[in-house]
């Protein structure tokens, strides 16, 4: 950690994590508090398989469903912004993979840090909140375990917000010869090559590269997020999603097949200056779904940060066409 607000947020995010089970405790014998609007955030989280994911909840209870799936290396924080535009007419909910954000962060050799486990934990999680319809916003990781729950789930699923979230081999591009050089070896040699990627300097480049005018991006984001990365052994823990990322691969055909099969409505919108998901990526899905709506912003990889109003507008519009009376 070389930036000065860096060790005083670390310390914050430990306090909080020895004191993950105050928000359980809140949850299970809620406060009495008068709700004076629909989009009050709430956070809380819930005990799924022995494991506490944290999630923001906010919207009406009986409104149609949207669950915002996040990325790499952020949380459900990138959508603080978002949700409240939502919630004034839809149940938002937005979960914390284990190892992000404020869910709990299970030692290495006593859980299995993959994509197809964070699904599964996250289906859980929709079931117990009754959760069984919904609209999926899936960003970077969001996308495969979004995908993963729609393959389990098909008829669950009433729309798509694709957001620099990839499906397809065209959007794996030159950032990606490491990571690929990491599937083909499984090298300590190749890992190691890759633990500049959880570094100060690349969480910043993710949310400022492609970006028109980097003073509309808050540097709070990166430094929370880098916090969070710099938790003992947190670090291995991302190592082990890089490796895990090539069986979200192996499942592209099969992710394609729901697409061309449920055709759900679909709404892209894109940073096209991302050079980890490039545009082609976006262009890519059209293949499958050619009715789907592509918007190329003109942005990077965290396109909610900077274009958070406008994608908030196309959405709005789009989940008021597709989703009334679902």
């Amino acid at each position: 950690m070389n930036h000065p607000l860096l060790k005083p947020i670390a310390a914050a995010v430990l306090a909080l994590a020895t004191t993950s089970p105050v928000f359980a405790d809140q949850v299970s014998d809620p406060p009495s508090v008068v709700t004076t609007t629909e989009n009050t955030v709430r956070y809380r989280t819930k005990r799924i398989d022995g494991v506490e994911l944290f999630y923001r909840e906010a919207g009406p209870a009986n409104a149609p469903t949207i669950v915002l799936l996040h990325g790499f290396p952020t949380s459900s924080n990138m959508y603080r912004d978002l949700i409240p535009a939502l919630a004034g007419k839809y149940r938002v909910i937005a979960p914390d993979y284990p190892g992000f954000g404020h869910s709990a962060v299970p030692p290495r050799d006593q859980f299995e840090y993959t994509f197809a486990h964070f699904a599964d934990l996250t289906d859980r999680l929709l079931t117990e909140l009754r959760a069984d319809r919904y609209a999926l916003y899936v960003m970077d990781y969001g996308a495969p375990v979004g995908y993963r729950l729609a393959l389990k789930h098909p008829e669950r699923v009433t729309a798509l917000v694709v957001q620099n979230g990839n499906a397809y081999t065209e959007g794996l591009k030159e950032f990606w010869n490491p990571i690929k050089a990491y599937w083909a070896s499984g090298s300590k040699a190749d890992r190691e090559a890759l633990r500049g990627a959880t570094t100060l300097a690349a969480t910043r480049e993710q949310y400022l590269d492609g970006v028109k005018d980097p003073s509309r991006v808050d540097p709070t984001t990166w430094l929370v997020d880098q916090a969070l990365l710099d938790r003992p052994g947190n670090a291995e823990i991302q190592l082990d999603l890089f490796y895990d990322y090539r069986t979200n691969v192996e499942l592209y055909p099969k992710f394609h097949e729901f697409f061309r099969n449920r055709q759900p409505p679909t709404l892209i919108v894109w940073g096209r200056n991302d050079k980890i998901f490039p545009a082609e990526g976006a262009q890519a899905y059209l293949r499958d779904l050619p009715k789907a709506e592509l918007h190329l912003l003109d942005s990077g990889h965290f396109a909610l940060e900077d274009r958070g109003q406008e994608i908030a507008s196309l959405m709005l519009s789009f989940l008021n066409r597709h989703l009334s009376g679902r």
